[in-house]
């Protein structure tokens, strides 16, 4: 059978570099070797010194566009068969929205009707659909804008 111990007992601390010979990693130069940069303080990870040539950095070409050109997030889709209790005639965002249908989000990013239900309610959507959501509208007597 295996005896289980408590985490503290089982983890071990990291060792504090410095902090007198009995660390077991302390002493004279604690593990930094001997004189020089290195030794005294720490260099950035990117540094190379005094050189003639170009760093790193300005070796690597550039990309265009970079974090300029999104891409938009995608619209919200909303089944049509959500709106079988939907009470307002005119379907558009805000009103996806009061009627609990939607998230706040769907004022940015927009939103989608999607799905084939037979509608019994004629609509004036306001927002985009598919095709197939388009035909349904249309099939109910709705029109789209």
């Amino acid at each position: 059978m295996k005896h289980s111990l408590p985490k503290s007992v089982t983890t071990r601390a990291s060792k504090r570099l410095g902090r007198g010979v009995g660390s077991g990693k302390g002493g004279h130069t604690a593990g930094r070797g001997t004189k020089g940069q290195g030794a005294r303080n720490k260099i950035g990870i990117l540094f190379e010194g005094v050189k003639t040539k170009k760093s790193l950095l300005h070796r690597l070409p550039m990309l265009p566009g970079k974090f300029k050109n999104k891409p938009m997030p995608k619209p919200v889709s909303v089944r049509l068969s959500a709106l079988e209790d939907f009470k307002a005639s005119e379907v558009t965002e805000q009103t996806l929205l009061e009627a609990g249908i939607v998230r706040s989000d769907a004022l940015k990013r927009g939103v989608k009707l999607v799905g084939s239900a037979d509608l019994k309610k004629a609509f004036a959507v306001k927002v985009a659909a598919t095709l197939t959501a388009q035909e349904a509208i249309k099939k109910a007597s709705g029109t789209l804008s």
